[in-house]
This record gives C-alpha cells, structure tokens and sequence, in this order.
C-alpha cells in the first residue's frame, strides 16, 4: 500500500472544507427599487448564476419603491422566472408592506409565495447584521 503524503491530505483536507464553508455560508440580501427591466433582468440572472454555481446557497430579494411591479401578478415582466426562483428553496422574494399600502396592493395581488415584510429597509439590515451579504441592484 502507498504512503499518502501529508501534503496530499492537508490539501484534500482545504478543498473539502473550503468546498463546505462556501456552501453554507453563502447568504446575499438583494435591494431592488427600480421598475427599469435592465435592472430586472439583471436580477434574475444573477439569481439564477448564483444558485447554478452555488445550490447551497441563501439568497433573499428586498422589493420596495418602485421596484414592486416585479412581484405582481399579470405586471411583472419576470413573472416567470420569479415563480421558477421562488420554487427553489434556496430564494426568496420580499415585499415591503409599507411599499404595499402606499401604492394600494394588496396580499392577493402578488406572485404565489412572495412574502411580506413589514418594512423592506429593516429587513435588509436586519439580514446584514446577521452576516449575509448584500448587493443593491442599479446600473
């Protein structure tokens, strides 16, 4: 039987636990305000890069101001795509409820399993302080 070599194992040892630690930790809030399409789409295909290259991952999208046309039914341009990521156990959607009241929609409005918080700025910091990354979403 051949020796394995210390320096072999030490870096099996790294990939593995480097393989391990960005799996589990990785968690991104994303901030979106924009009805802008581009910034949308951009959205979306990040989401979607993310959890291909990371499956592990936690990611969760903050929608307030202007930005919550991308949650409403029959309004959003991305509905699609926003019903397949919400699918995903890994992605969640957030609406500020504040947002909500002031533009006049209501939970019934919404996509199927876009969630609602009661103030979408708390939420991002909320999730800040609890470690996850967080990306505004703007060109």
């Amino acid at each position: 039987m051949k020796k394995i070599r210390p320096f072999t194992i030490l870096a099996l040892l790294f990939i593995f636990q480097t393989t391990l630690a960005q799996d589990s930790k990785y968690k991104v809030v994303f901030d979106i305000t924009s009805k802008d399409s581009i910034n949308q789409q951009a959205l979306i295909r990040e989401l979607g890069f993310i959890r291909n290259s990371n499956p592990n991952s936690k990611l969760e999208v903050v929608i307030y101001g202007q930005g919550l046309e991308l949650a409403i039914k029959g309004k959003s341009p991305q509905e699609e795509a926003v019903k397949h990521l919400i699918s995903d156990q890994g992605v969640s959607f957030k609406v500020c409820n504040v947002t909500m009241k002031r533009y006049n929609i209501d939970k019934s409005q919404l996509l199927p399993g876009v969630e609602i918080v009661d103030d979408g700025i708390f939420e991002i910091i909320s999730k800040q302080q609890e470690g996850w990354g967080y990306i505004k979403v703007a060109h």
